[in-house]
């Protein structure tokens, strides 16, 4: 079974590099014919410069190979490798180009048509893997598993491996006490068939769940996996997960709590450079609106045009939030959240709030680096008093600066929190967003955000 599923794997991978293949033959072609220095080639020149665009091709896939057969990768992902892949590509065949004195001009034509195929790529990899989607769903290039456990981290992994059908994984044999799930005998009863080794049919991958004292039932699984060349994975159990990441002094390993890409200062670097950029670019068709705005609010409530409020911020330091007025001037401002018909709103401060324009001046914060583009939402300080004492890791999402919009928000959790459970899903999206960033996530949720802009939500109060 594992044998077929990577014969099909593999088969995927070459039928993805041949279409890029001929994505790359076929700008090459109309480069040939359109863009002026690469059409002044001819002859040997033009045969060289085919050969080395494939040559720098095939490098490039080697280096950056596709992840469109991954099961649970996400777009964020795709985004990165067809960049890298491109860019990787270019670069190889000017250098290559260089290096043997090549005597044409070429870097312009070479940019554009690396710009092309970008955006050609990405296209092609999001349609590859809507079909391979399609195709799981249908049932082919599936993945059996079996499960092994009693604890509830077995049943979240069940739900989360075949919730979605897309994934394509299929659950073969579960052994556990777990009544929701389809059951094949207990745990005991898995630990009897491993007696008889050869009788045993596991599928692809086999997943166990179970307390790490017992280590001769993990060793012993471990094996026959091994044997019988199944994927294994050990699940802490619910009491031993504690999600500690590793980390080094000198050779000496550690574990801690929490960790993030943006710890490391180039990271940070690269994210503040591009928040000054973003917030400028922002920044200027707020200044064009602004005498429109300042009308409008003048003439519906008066008081300031900007609101002005103290938010918790970086390291859980406090810091001045701008937003243009959309309420009438009152007592509760810093006390209470907006609700859906909330008196305090005035009409046109209605609009903005609906429309987010009320939240462009913090791209003023993020210029001064109060704030980020991407990260999580600043809150009012009595909202920070009140969920860390019912949150316990309420506290977490402060370890980097709060921005203007963030992967909770994206994802549903934003506007008023009138349940508990609401503000501990914003949270729990926030610490993921934590730990997992990277520049493509970023502009992910950059893109969401301009999505959802152009549509009605109604959490947008």
């Amino acid at each position: 079974m594992i044998g077929n599923n990577n014969y099909t794997n593999r088969l995927i991978k070459w039928i993805i590099i041949a279409g890029d293949l001929v994505v790359l033959w076929t700008l090459l072609y109309f480069a040939l014919n359109t863009f002026p220095v690469i059409k002044s080639l001819n002859g040997d020149k033009e045969h060289i410069f085919w050969m080395l665009c494939t040559f720098a091709m095939f490098v490039a896939e080697y280096y950056v190979p596709n992840y469109i057969h991954k099961r649970l990768i996400g777009a964020n992902q795709i985004l990165r490798s067809s960049t890298l892949l491109v860019l990787l590509q270019t670069l190889l065949t000017y250098l290559s180009l260089r290096a043997i004195h090549f005597t044409a001009r070429i870097g312009e034509g070479l940019f554009y048509m690396g710009l092309i195929m970008l955006f050609v790529i990405i296209v092609i990899r999001f349609t590859e893997r809507w079909l391979l989607k399609k195709a799981r769903q249908l049932g082919y290039n599936t993945r059996t598993i079996t499960l092994v456990g009693s604890d509830k981290e077995i049943q979240r992994l069940y739900h989360k491996l075949t919730g979605n059908p897309t994934y394509g994984y299929k659950v073969l044999n579960y052994f556990g006490d777990i009544k929701e799930l389809p059951q094949s005998g207990s745990v005991s009863d898995f630990e009897s068939l491993l007696h008889h080794p050869d009788n045993i049919k596991l599928g692809n991958e086999l997943y166990i769940c179970v307390p790490r004292k017992e280590r001769d039932l993990i060793a012993r699984t471990s094996r026959l996996c091994e044997r019988h060349m199944v994927k294994f994975y050990y699940v802490p159990i619910a009491e031993e997960a504690l999600n500690l990441h590793t980390t080094f002094v000198d050779d000496m390993t550690l574990h801690t709590t929490y960790s993030s890409p943006l710890e490391e200062p180039l990271n940070k670097a690269f994210k503040r450079v591009a928040d000054i950029i973003l917030s400028i670019i922002f920044l200027l068709p707020t200044v064009l609106l602004l005498p429109f705005i300042i009308i409008a609010i003048k003439m519906q409530s008066p008081g300031p045009i900007f609101f002005r409020q103290l938010r918790t911020g970086l390291d859980g330091h406090n810091f001045y939030c701008y937003k243009f007025r959309s309420m009438h001037v009152n007592k509760d401002a810093d006390r209470l959240q907006a609700t859906k018909d909330d008196p305090r709103k005035f009409p046109f401060g209605n609009f903005m709030r609906k429309t987010n324009i009320d939240e462009l001046p913090q791209f003023w914060n993020v210029l001064l680096g109060n704030m980020s583009i991407v990260g999580p939402r600043p809150h009012m300080l009595a909202h920070t008093d009140q969920y860390k004492q019912l949150i316990n890791k309420y506290m977490v999402r402060h370890l980097v600066k709060p921005g203007v919009t963030g992967w909770a928000q994206v994802n549903g959790f934003r506007g008023e929190t009138r349940e508990l459970w609401q503000m501990e899903g914003r949270v729990k999206c926030d610490i993921w967003y934590i730990q997992h960033w990277s520049i493509w996530l970023d502009i992910r949720i950059i893109w969401m955000t301009i999505k959802f802009f152009f549509k009605q939500d109604e959490n947008a109060y």
